[in-house]
């Protein structure tokens, strides 16, 4: 009970003290007038009450990772506490708030055009494509995930085809329609009921005599039974309720209808924390659920994590409450999903300068990657998804070196992205070279270690050749946002 106390705290407090730290070394300037108002055209760039825009944010980035991310990542050990909290304070909101900033101050561009602006032409080039192949993989994982949820609540009539269909469906529609008609007006909806799952089970945990078993005094170690390293899985397999790549797509959709720039730090780094604490909640409820990590790992053996959301909603919240909580657990995913897709498709419009003020023109862009996400919904879900969670971390990793350059630029103290930065490159490369064929190249640990360390360690050396090269004057940059 100690340890998830403090942790909320340190969570909260955090977002009080090193968000505001982040505020002012961007340097957010309230009295500059943001894209919503600039740019406004009824369908993407329209101006939300703030609170409609924070949740909105918080239900596209949550999606499942700080449910049944935080339930299969939890198995790392009390480890998996520790990254949440810090990840989420140092590397995850920061990466959230910055890449949201960029986009609020370059007009509402999409990721991409922000990386490659900072990186150069041919990283933007890869950064296109490889946002919208992480943002399909994203649409094909969270139509499939839904529905399997689905199906355990509908009669039998109403199969694993049957949602996918009806899920998908909705994805066109939500990827077309303009954004305050569609997501506007229900998301906040599903954002709440997100929200008091969490609350809920929060209620239970302190209130309910409950003892959880977090346990620290066992060490550090892995708790799952094939014994997989906490380092570098672990930083791979609990992303989005630490920090996640996937998010720094969807920062600037909603950078496109925030009112003023002072009300970034909330929506933006407040819902990276708000997601950190589901995350917490969700860690610490399995294992205080099932009774310990040994009984917790006995249990997802034999049965999947969404079983055990369902399990722990009704047995801790009731029909009525776990049934609302249930409601979260399904909109999370179907809400992340059908914006991946509108992304996607504000990338690929950025991309070949396509308006989209006109429903034809949406549908021209739109119909290749409806077509593309259901085409890897063909495939098997469990490589949808290894693939998709290492393509997540690495899409940080660009993201997190190009707001290290746009702050050097800027002559703002680029540490605060510089060091999640390596430490992510370090991450994703030692787990692709780690991870074990076909996945990945199957290495020893110390080798693929060894050469994540040395890519960053090059990554960082190209870094101070700019900043040597800046301050020289050699480096001109012909943007002024």
């Amino acid at each position: 009970m100690t340890l998830l106390l403090i942790s909320l705290a340190v969570l909260i407090g955090g977002y009080f003290i090193y968000g505001l730290l982040v505020e002012k070394v961007f340097g957010v300037d309230p009295a500059r007038l943001t894209p919503a108002l600039t740019k406004t055209d009824g369908v993407d760039y329209v101006a939300l009450p703030t609170w409609k825009v924070f949740l909105i944010q918080f239900l596209n980035i949550a999606g499942l990772g700080p449910i049944i991310g935080a339930i299969m990542g939890v198995m790392f050990g009390p480890a998996a506490f520790i990254w949440i909290v810090a990840g989420t304070i140092f590397g995850g909101a920061v990466h959230d708030f910055i890449s949201a900033m960029m986009s609020i101050r370059s007009g509402g561009d999409s990721l991409p055009e922000l990386v490659g602006r900072e990186l150069g032409p041919a990283v933007k080039q890869t950064m296109r494509w490889f946002s919208i192949l992480l943002l399909v993989l994203v649409a094909a994982v969270f139509v499939l995930t839904p529905s399997a949820l689905l199906v355990k609540m509908s009669p039998d009539w109403a199969g694993p085809l049957f949602w996918t269909l009806v899920i998908f469906g909705y994805y066109m529609l939500a990827t077309l329609v303009p954004v305050d008609k569609l997501i506007g007006r229900f998301y906040p909806i599903f954002g709440f009921a997100l929200l008091f799952m969490a609350v809920g089970l929060l209620w239970v945990l302190l209130t309910g005599g409950h003892h959880i078993p977090d346990g620290f005094t066992e060490g550090l170690q892995t708790r799952r039974a094939d014994e997989v390293a906490v380092f570098p899985m672990m930083f791979v397999s609990i992303a989005c309720g630490a920090i996640s790549g996937f998010h720094a797509t969807q920062s600037p959709m909603m950078a496109r209808c925030l009112k003023n720039e002072k009300l970034a730090r909330p929506v933006f780094y407040g819902s990276m924390v708000a997601e950190g604490i589901v995350a917490l909640i969700w860690a610490a409820a399995a294992i205080t659920f099932t009774g310990g990590y040994a009984e917790l790992g006995d249990y997802l053996s034999a049965n999947a994590a969404a079983d055990l959301v369902n399990d722990i909603s009704m047995g801790w919240l009731g029909t009525v409450g776990g049934l609302l909580a249930l409601l979260g657990v399904v909109a999370a995913p179907i809400t992340t999903g059908d914006t991946a897709l509108r992304s996607a498709r504000l990338i690929v419009s950025d991309m070949f300068h396509v308006d989209q003020s006109k429903l034809a023109k949406r549908l021209l862009v739109s119909v290749p990657i409806f077509a593309a996400a259901a085409a890897l919904m063909m495939i098997d879900y469990s490589i949808l998804w290894r693939y998709f969670a290492w393509c997540n971390q690495t899409l940080s990793v660009f993201t997190l070196w190009a707001a290290t350059v746009y702050l050097a630029r800027h002559n703002r103290a680029y540490v605060i992205t510089l060091v999640p930065a390596i430490f992510m490159t370090v991450v994703v490369i030692t787990y692709i070279l780690f991870a074990p064929q076909p996945e990945g190249f199957g290495l020893g640990i110390a080798y693929a270690t060894g050469i994540g360390v040395l890519v960053a360690a090059i990554f960082t050396a190209l870094f101070a050749r700019y900043l040597i090269l800046l301050r020289r004057g050699a480096i001109v940059h012909n943007v002024a946002y």
